[in-house]
């Protein structure tokens, strides 16, 4: 696996500011929902909440052309980190045991398409174009891609050959014709195509994180210490960690404990990644509750809605 960067959500949400002002705007609202919940202690959700997905499979070569095996691995991993059932969450240091969050997030492959239609959730589309960016032509019959399906019922992934990064996502309050989450095949799922030392299905748990509205640890200021994923119970931390780090790992002067580095946020291999913590799944809860309430049956959306201050 070449030395590229692992993620390039940052990048192509700053792009989205630059250019759309509704984006903007939208972001905002967001963030000011979120931090009302948090502030006013809105009660954890306890029921299960199922994403379908679409997996677009835009591929050049055969070998791009990826497996259902390969697909299937990638549920099966998604399942596991999202649901604290991970075969590696024991690994997590004793410090932080208690704060490993379960956030009742389940995910699988679409069985209706948007016409009603029964799928297995899989849509392959041969291209010419050899390696896709992060200007998001993968997202485009047009160009090369392959549109998405309805993005407040659908959660769009997109498998393809990816030029310097391993792959993005969107936040919420975007474009929904964009909007979803890009991997490099060769990073998705654990059998297949894919490579190590980014074999384990991390990337996508990852970008998902980011879907559901989730920052990277650090804040995403260099190695200032003064940046914020917007999350208490995540130690402030100087830059991004990679490879294998042991554990404690200081920096910020965040000693003794040092870096949360195997939370999914950071961006370590993926054997080293294995935990959310409670106050991301909350993050996330709020993001169920508003931008992503559209995959909420109607019953858990009346018992977010009334535990979100007014």
């Amino acid at each position: 696996m070449p030395s590229n960067e692992r993620c390039a959500t940052m990048p192509v949400h700053h792009q989205l500011i630059a250019t759309s002002p509704r984006y903007a705007v939208a972001l905002a609202a967001i963030e000011n929902e979120t931090f009302a919940r948090r502030n006013a202690r809105a009660a954890r959700r306890e029921e299960v909440v199922t994403i379908p997905i679409v997996v677009h499979v835009v591929y050049a070569t055969p070998e791009q052309n990826i497996s259902q095996e390969q697909i299937d691995s990638q549920v099966k991993v998604l399942n596991e980190d999202f649901r604290r059932a991970n075969p590696d969450a024991d690994q997590v240091p004793d410090v932080w045991r208690d704060l490993v969050a379960d956030a009742r997030l389940e995910f699988k492959l679409a069985d209706t398409d948007p016409d009603g239609n029964p799928t297995e959730g899989v849509v392959r589309k041969e291209t010419t174009v050899q390696q896709f960016g992060t200007d998001h032509e993968v997202k485009h019959d047009e160009q090369g891609g392959s549109d998405a399906w309805p993005a407040d019922r659908y959660l769009n992934v997109w498998v393809c050959e990816m030029s310097e990064v391993l792959g993005y996502a969107t936040f919420p309050g975007g474009p929904p014709e964009i909007d979803g989450v890009v991997i490099r095949h060769s990073a998705f799922g654990t059998t297949g195509t894919a490579e190590a030392p980014y074999d384990g299905g991390r990337t996508i748990t990852h970008e998902i994180g980011h879907w559901f509205n989730l920052r990277h640890i650090w804040g995403d200021d260099g190695d200032g210490c003064s940046g914020s994923d917007f999350v208490e119970d995540t130690p402030n931390q100087a830059g991004h960690n990679r490879g294998t780090p042991s554990f404690p790992s200081v920096s910020c002067d965040n000693a003794p404990n040092g870096d949360m580095f195997m939370n999914y946020m950071d961006y370590v291999e993926d054997a080293a990644m294995f935990m959310f913590t409670v106050g991301q799944s909350e993050r996330m809860d709020a993001a169920l509750a508003g931008p992503r309430s559209s995959f909420l049956s109607e019953t858990v959306r009346e018992s977010m809605r009334l535990a979100t201050p007014s």
